[in-house]
This record gives structure tokens, sequence and C-alpha cells, in this order.
């Protein structure tokens, strides 16, 4: 076997999408389970659609997620340039060998009369097909077109007769009638080539073996193979993958269906979360910037890259009927396209969050404490560098909190309370706590009580309070509500016994007498 070279190809006109990561997943583990090697390569030739800012996020994504590459447009390799827009000359070179060898041909007309040739098909009721009427076949039309004042796009020369089969390693063999293909444009009227063109000249110049790509790329396989057969280019093996579809749906999967796909209770809740975590950091929200639908809005809010690569290598592939957590090393191993699937495969955010979930379970305190500190810092929750007493009473809050934190951001609303000199009180918890008749009063009497304990820890604590509780004739009710809200300014959270803990003696007192005060007075 030859060495096996895959590809990833994004256009720099935005952020890496969900989609997009799968297929270059997949291409990455086929790769490195033959011991071959993955090439990133950028192409730009639409101009018009290019985002020079749009490429670093494509990058950061990939690198985040663990993804890495053997050529590319940042780290070089012997096929460089990895960039389309800068490989113009041999794609020249190509267009006149498709010309010389009669596979391709010049055409002057307008837009206006492929329109109305296209039009006419349609009263018809017959497939559209171009008549090659202002075809230039010789130096003498050039001369003529030209001379109208037309301008020339460089068209393939289909055949229109017969037909093509491949054998693609998900799909099977797969047969196209050459009739239902059009002379596709691979040359602009001002020089520039399209997609199809360059894609198949640097699949040869790069030597990529196996072009595996989205599903929604098999339609343009016969132009592909008849440029490449024109060129006398070996034929890559392709393997066409489906696509990621919408939440319960057989749609693809799109960014700009976000109010569609909030619909989803399972969406919307994995959406909601991740934007009160944002929205905590200050971080731009816009649906183009912030979207479940792509890479960033993941790390952003805090979910691990091997839960992200680990789930998606199950959308539309599995090694067996059970397995579902495969390490990165054990995906690398077994990876193979004879068991992608050819249907459509779901995207499900409530399955990525248990992945999420399993993933975080794994991880020890500390891990956590360097993976939690920079959303504290950002937060301005605390200072940079965090000081050893900040990392202690960190390490203290993950453990408190155990599996409730699920992901990175979480210790956001989970610890902010535990960071800040003065704490805000959710107006409807203090209200309902604090300011019913006599919770006041119960509250100071407690915080007297408290204020004499010898042993300020989880366990005394609790035993302090269950005393409160039997000595006042109460339920565990009537105080503990109180002091939660006194104490976090939340009406829910963390166990109470841990806070007090954490939060320390004075810190604790202080915070009980000032929630009495402020129920006197407001």
């Amino acid at each position: 076997m030859t060495m096996v070279r895959t590809r990833f190809a994004p256009s720099p006109t935005g952020y890496l999408h969900i989609g997009g990561v799968r297929t270059a997943l997949f291409c990455w583990l086929f790769a490195r389970r033959h011991g071959g090697q993955f090439i990133l390569r950028i192409d730009d030739t639409d101009a018009e659609r290019n985002v020079e800012s749009a490429l670093a996020p494509i990058l950061h994504g990939l690198r985040w997620l663990g993804i890495d590459w053997d050529e590319g447009p940042d780290i070089g390799g012997r096929c460089a340039p990895y960039y389309q827009s800068q490989r113009l000359a041999g794609y020249q070179a190509a267009v006149e060998k498709l010309l010389a060898g009669g596979f391709a041909y010049r055409d002057y007309a307008t837009t206006e009369e492929i329109a109305a040739e296209r039009e006419a098909a349609q009263r018809e009721k017959r497939p559209f097909l171009y008549s090659r009427q202002w075809m230039a076949e010789s130096a003498a039309d050039d001369a003529r077109f030209t001379a109208e004042g037309r301008k020339a796009v460089v068209r393939l020369k289909m055949p229109r007769a017969g037909s093509l089969a491949i054998d693609d390693l998900v799909r099977g063999r797969v047969e196209f009638e050459w009739a239902r293909e059009q002379d596709h444009v691979v040359q602009r009227a001002d020089g520039t080539c399209l997609y199809h063109l360059a894609s198949v000249v640097d699949d040869f110049d790069f030597e990529i073996s196996h072009v595996i790509r989205a599903e929604e790329h098999l339609s343009n396989t016969p132009r592909q193979v008849f440029i490449a057969q024109s060129l006398d280019y070996p034929l890559p093996i392709y393997a066409h993958l489906p696509f990621v579809a919408e939440p319960g749906s057989k749609n693809k999967l799109s960014k700009r269906k976000l109010s569609t796909y909030l619909k989803n209770r399972d969406f919307a809740q994995v959406y909601e979360h991740g934007l009160a975590i944002a929205e905590r950091l200050g971080l731009a929200t816009s649906l183009d910037t912030f979207n479940p639908v792509i890479v960033e809005f993941y790390e952003a809010v805090g979910y691990l890259p091997a839960a992200i690569v680990n789930y998606l290598a199950l959308v539309g592939w599995s090694l067996d009927e059970r397995t579902e957590f495969l390490s990165r090393e054990e995906l690398m191993q077994h990876f193979s396209l004879d068991r992608v699937v050819k249907a459509s495969a779901s995207f499900d955010p409530k399955k990525l969050w248990a992945f999420q979930d399993h993933y975080m379970r794994q991880l020890g305190t500390a891990e956590k404490v360097d993976r939690m500190l920079p959303y504290l810092v950002r937060a301005k929750l605390i200072a940079e560098p965090a000081s050893a007493a900040d990392r202690e009473k960190l390490a203290r809050i993950i453990d408190a909190a155990g599996d409730r934190l699920k992901v990175f951001g979480d210790i956001l609303a989970y610890a902010d309370f535990f960071f800040q000199d003065e704490i805000t009180y959710e107006a409807d918890a203090f209200e309902k706590r604090l300011r019913k008749p006599g919770a006041g009063e119960l509250l100071d009497k407690y915080r007297s009580e408290l204020a004499t304990l010898a042993t300020w820890d989880v366990a005394s604590l609790e035993q302090a309070t269950q005393a409160f509780i039997e000595a006042q004739g109460i339920k565990i009710g009537d105080i503990i509500h109180a002091i939660r809200v006194a104490i976090t300014g939340k009406g829910v959270g963390p166990g109470l016994y841990d806070c007090l803990a954490i939060l320390g003696r004075d810190t604790s007192l202080a915070r009980m007498r000032r929630a009495v005060e402020s129920a006197a007075t407001q």
C-alpha cells in the first residue's frame, strides 16, 4: 500500500463547524491508523467569501482538539505553499493542458444567454444541457466573439454518453451518467480558477491517496474525476461521509439555524447553560461567534477536547455495538472506514453532555484547579497569578462540588460567592427566605450559637445546626434556607456545611449579621 495521505481543506469563510471537525477527525484518524500523513490545505479560491481573520479560529480549534497536521500553512512542508491563492500558476498550466487536449473550451456565452437556455429546458420539461453555441473552436471564433465584446470562461467539455463508476469506501459502487453532467466552468473570465479544478490539481500535487469528505461533495466527483483523467492523474480513493444532521432530524446541521434548534429542549439547555457562562466572562455572544454548532462555543464554556473528539468519532462510526468511551489512542488504533454508516447521523447535544460528564469525572482535583482558575481570573474573582490560598480554596470548593461541576465554566456560578468580598442577594430568594416573619430573628440566634463553636469544620457545623434545630423546636427547612441565602446570596447551591467551612468562621458570621440587618431595614 502506498503512503496514506489525507487532507482537510477548509475555506477561511467562518468559524470551525462541528460537521467540518467531524470530517477533519475522520481524515486524521484514518491517516494515523495507517501510519500516514494528514495535510491541512486552505481552499481560498473564492476571494469574495474569504475572511482573513477567520482562519486563525480554524487553526486554533483544530489544535485545541488535538487534531495536528504533518504539513500545512503554518508549518510548511514539501508541497508548499498550502494556500490555493498562492498556487495559481499550476492551475493555469492545467487549464492550458485541458484546452490543448480538447477536454475544455473557451465559452463566450453571457449569463443571460445561459439563463435563457435553462428556462427553455424548463418550459419544455427536459433536462438542461448547454448547447455550446458560443463555444470557441478556433482562433477565428475567439477573435469574432472578442470583437463582439464578449468575455470567455473556460468550461469542461464533458462526455455526453456513457457513465462513470467509482468504488467509494463508504457508499460502495456509485455510478453517474455523463449525460447528466453540465459543462462546468473551471476558470472565470478574470482568469481565476474555481474550486473543482484547484482541488484536483492540489490533490495530485500533494499526493493525496484518499479523499475523505462529506457526502455533499459526492455530486462533484464526476467532474473532478473527468479533470483528473484528462490531465493523466492517477485517481485517489474516495470516501464520502454521511453529513452531521440537526438534532432529531435528517437535515444538515447549519450554523445559521440556531433559532430552529432551540426548539429542541436538549439543544436549548446546552445553549442557555453556555450563554450564562459567556455572559459572566464578558464574551461576545452573537450567533456568529457563540453558537453550539461551532467549536469555539465548547472551548469557551469549558468542555474537554477528549469528550468532543470521542463523541464526534461516534457520529457516523462505531467500533462495535457496545463500546462508547474510547481514548484518542484507541480511536487511532481501531478507526476504519468500513464501519462508517451511509445514513446521516444526528448531532445529539445531550449525548455530548454525557461524554463530557464521563471525561470530567476522570480528572483529579489538581487538574480541575488548573483548568478552572482562568475562568475565575477572567471574571475578576481572583487576581493573576493566583495565590496559594486561592488555589487551596478552589481545591476545597471543587472537592465539595463533586460531580456537580460538569464543565470548567460552571465554577463561576458555583463558586463566585466564595471569592467575593460582598455578595448580592437573589431578590426572590431573599424575599422568600429572609423577609418572612421571624426569619431574621431565628438566623440571628443561629449566628450567636455558631459564634461559640470551638471547631469550624463540616462535621462540627452539621452537629451544631442539628442541635440548634432541636433546641428551637423547628424543622430544618425553617433555618437552613435562610442560612444559605445569607452566606451565598443564592437560593440553591453547594452543600451548606461545605459552604460554611470553606468561607470560614469570620466571613460566615459577618455575612449572617449583614443578612439580618438587611432583612430588618428593607
